[in-house]
């Protein structure tokens, strides 16, 4: 090479180390249901950019049931898009989505901090495959004032609360005020109406990947439900209701007991809610004779094993499981925190000072039926259950076919 040439080579090389930034901002993508306040994960996200600035996250938002999130992810996941980074996902998710290929694992990541229940959650043959964002369970909601104007304790079983709800609707005279709102549509929250009495008679779905189906005890508890709506406790449309209609109606002051997870506490609280001041949580009631029984909840963080920015992904979820961030939502969200100390902070009580008593309920949460085919156990409850509370179906038709579909999946 001519000194000249070589001269212009090192004038254009300079050139271009000049016009090529110093460091590349990275861009992070991440997906958070549009039911788990994006508002609030947005201010935990500005904390995070402001201590490291050659990161930008941009949230997306979608999907207000698990279903439709889901349907969602599994599109963007199937096409190996790597427009997403980092997503949430429901508990019953993360080996599902860490079978197909989709997250990525973390090594070496040690999961004791975390309440147990998340810790095994997240970790499938020995391998950390997400990591938690909030804890979650099923909580009683009720109207504290109506109560204590009518003498009321907190229901301890279903029967007490069906007493209960129709003293007070009789008193008040309101043709609008519901007795009882829990989750009828067809969502994966309906699985959780299902299992609730029936775990409280004493009864498991499964052992092990085993079918342990009991019809009796599933026809009892798809009659609880059908009788509730039979006699005008809950609507009668109930099977077209969902998580967040049954949040919406509560706080908007039309119904007295209501079946919720704990992010409608924060919502029923808020500016616009009709019963701030006025909302009371208990652990969900039992069958007569049996044990109180709560559905496990939680969501969790998963990295894309698309994403492009790995290691910069897994760093922002690291923080995002943090006790720092699980408390600043445990504060200003009322997410339930995955760690146990937090629920005897006094910051955190504070806030939502049932949380002091969330501990144990979550603790003692039972986890939906661990199989790799839960997608398909839970189309089979879910619509069953949907069916039953529709009018289509009897109790006793739809426990024999749940017993026998579950029987073709469960082998």
């Amino acid at each position: 090479m001519t000194f000249s040439k070589l001269t212009g080579a090192l004038f254009c090389g300079a050139m271009l180390a000049v016009a090529m930034p110093a460091s590349a901002e990275t861009a992070l993508n991440i997906y958070i249901s549009s039911q788990h306040q994006p508002d609030v994960w947005r201010k935990a996200l500005d904390k995070y950019e402001a201590a490291n600035p050659d990161v930008k996250v941009k949230i997306e938002t979608g999907g207000n049931t698990s279903e439709a999130q889901a349907q969602y992810l599994n599109t963007v996941m199937s096409a190996k898009d790597t427009s997403l980074d980092v997503l949430i996902l429901d508990v019953i998710r993360p080996a599902q989505f860490a079978a197909a290929g989709w997250t990525s694992d973390f090594p070496g990541k040690d999961m004791s901090s975390y309440l147990p229940a998340y810790a095994g959650a997240n970790t499938v043959d020995g391998k950390v495959i997400a990591l938690p964002a909030f804890a979650d369970s099923q909580f009683l909601y009720y109207r504290k004032d109506l109560l204590e104007k009518y003498g009321i304790e907190p229901p301890k079983t279903w029967d007490e609360l069906k007493v209960a709800a129709k003293k007070i609707a009789e008193g008040e005279g309101n043709a609008d005020l519901q007795g009882l709102s829990f989750q009828g549509k067809a969502i994966e929250g309906a699985v959780c109406t299902f299992l609730l009495p029936y775990w409280s008679q004493g009864k498991t779905l499964t052992d092990n990947g085993r079918l342990t189906f009991d019809r009796d005890a599933a026809i009892k508890s798809l009659s609880l439900w059908k009788a509730f709506a039979d006699e005008g406790v809950a609507k009668k449309n109930i099977a077209e209701v969902g998580t967040d209609d049954t949040r919406k109606e509560f706080q908007a002051g039309n119904v007295i007991f209501a079946v919720n997870w704990s992010y409608a506490w924060a919502q029923a609280q808020g500016k616009d809610s009709a019963v701030a001041g006025k909302v009371g949580v208990a652990r969900l009631p039992a069958m007569t004779g049996g044990e109180q029984a709560t559905c496990l909840g939680g969501w969790e963080w998963g990295v894309s094993a698309y994403s492009q920015h790995q290691d910069e992904a897994k760093k922002l979820v690291e923080y995002l499981s943090s006790e720092e961030v699980s408390k600043f939502m445990a504060i200003n969200g009322s997410l339930l925190p995955t760690y146990a100390g937090l629920y005897q902070d006094a910051e955190v009580t504070k806030s939502a000072p049932w949380f002091a008593d969330a501990l144990q309920v979550v603790e003692t949460a039972k986890p939906r039926p661990v199989t790799p085919r839960y997608n398909e156990v839970s189309e089979v409850i879910r619509t069953t259950v949907n069916a039953v509370l529709a009018g289509v179906t009897t109790p006793e038709d739809g426990a024999d076919q749940i017993g026998a579909r579950l029987k073709r999946i469960l082998r």
